[in-house]
């Protein structure tokens, strides 16, 4: 993002209309949480990935209205002159915690917590939500996708099956859920993901046959590349590949047709010329199920798109934001209430929280604990919450590589159920540990 990027206006209007309530009211200065979480996890899954912390921290920090935004807000009208005064000098300088990127979490699990006034902390629930609503839903799918593809490296290339910013954050988030590598460069750019990719079918029609634009493609970038062979015949393109550039051939690339059954053929033909090590990639609409259903195939790689950037069937994580305590005055001193919605079929649980994940003596989690205060780890409990931003200054900013390493040991601390591709029940409950006699 640019230095002068603002952004403030990624918000729902009624953010705006509850802020000028509010401060006519006088109960926007009172202190409050508010609290991210799920009330379940998508229909079939055993656990969710939370997906988008680094770039919600980059957003909170621009998070200002600067002179174009408030022209905006004054020409359309959306608030009144005493609330564009308030928002003129808007800043963060409330604390948030969360749990740590790519750290897998159940329902009821307090992913963000964010403290502050009202007026501070009510603005940014549009832009929170939004953020970690698609990225935990992609990084979620990815990791379904991971466990399905038992080692082997996936390459994310959903770029044009999605809008072109929402392709970027994609890729981030299919990264640090195990994913190898990217078709996307600005998701190379921006945030360092390895990329990967080599020609379509159109660059083998662009040629007056398959043996010159394999030609073509081996003089470009060298015996190593990956040449796609399914656009007329799989067997001959092979035969051709293997007399172009022998068994030096880095791989091959099959996009249609029955995959399992192609590529045990392509093997064959590789072994008997002496090319064992040249790698059969498949890419082609496919998701975590049929990934699993390849998994006795000869396959070395698998390419991604559609099913990855549109969540596996489940684009959202279906997280919400809501108040869960907030102070009866204005005063920094002023206890904290547990405040909570009673609404059928949507409850939330008030007071602030703390979440922990139980293990046992084998490492092994048996159980998302919840406590309404804060409360010291005792023997077999490893905290979940992280502090993020400590009086609106952002102290929890980490590489992405450090949330890739957290997801890949989150994901082993699960028991085996967790790893399943059928329907069922989150892998261990959660428990909610109210404090007892205060």
């Amino acid at each position: 993002m640019t230095d002068d990027w603002s952004s403030a206006l990624l918000t729902d209007r009624y953010e705006l209309t509850m802020l000028q309530g509010a401060l006519r009211s006088g109960a926007a200065h009172r202190r409050t949480v508010f609290e991210m979480f799920a009330r379940r996890l998508p229909d079939s899954r055993r656990y969710g990935v939370v997906g988008g912390t680094g770039r919600f921290l980059d957003a909170l920090a621009a998070f200002r209205f600067d002179t174009a935004a408030l022209d905006y807000l004054a020409d359309s009208a959306t608030v009144d002159e005493a609330t564009l005064e308030w928002l003129a000098g808007y800043e963060f300088s409330g604390d948030v915690w969360g749990y740590g990127e790519g750290d897998t979490y159940f329902p009821g699990s307090p992913i963000l917590v964010v403290e502050g006034t009202f007026a501070e902390c009510v603005l940014l629930e549009t832009v929170a939500l939004s953020i970690f609503n698609h990225d935990t839903a992609i990084a979620s799918a990815a990791s379904r996708m991971t466990t399905a593809a038992k080692g082997r490296p996936l390459i994310e290339m959903g770029s044009r099956r999605t809008h072109e910013a929402a392709a970027v954050a994609a890729a981030r988030a299919a990264y640090l859920a195990g994913f190898a590598t990217t078709s996307n460069l600005e998701a190379g750019r921006r945030y360092g993901v390895p990329t990967a990719g080599t020609s379509a079918h159109a660059f083998v029609l662009l040629h007056d046959s398959e043996r010159h634009a394999f030609t073509a493609q081996l003089e470009a970038v060298g015996a190593g590349t990956t040449l796609l062979v399914d656009t007329y015949d799989v067997d001959r393109a092979v035969h051709t590949a293997l007399d172009l550039a022998g068994p030096e051939l880095g791989g091959v690339r099959i996009d249609s047709g029955d995959l399992g059954s192609t590529a045990e053929r392509v093997r064959r033909v590789l072994d008997e010329s002496g090319a064992a090590g040249t790698r059969i990639v498949v890419t082609g609409d496919l998701d975590e199920y049929a990934i699993q259903g390849l998994a006795i195939a000869p396959v070395d790689g698998y390419g991604v798109g559609t099913s990855l950037v549109t969540g596996s069937g489940f684009p959202t994580a279906s997280l919400v934001y809501k108040l869960v305590a907030r102070a009866r005055g204005t005063g920094a001193d002023d206890r904290l209430e547990p405040v909570a919605k009673r609404s059928v079929g949507k409850p939330s649980r008030g007071g602030r929280k703390w979440g922990f994940r139980r293990v046992d003596e084998n490492g092994t989690a048996t159980g998302e604990v919840v406590y309404d205060h804060e409360t010291e780890p005792g023997v077999g409990m490893r905290p979940l919450m992280r502090r993020l931003v400590a009086k609106g200054e952002v102290v929890g900013a980490e590489p992405l590589a450090d949330a890739r390493a957290r997801h890949a040991a989150s994901v082993a601390e699960l028991p085996e159920a967790a790893r399943q591709m059928s329907r069922g029940e989150p892998a261990i409950p959660t428990y909610f540990e109210q404090r007892v006699g205060v």
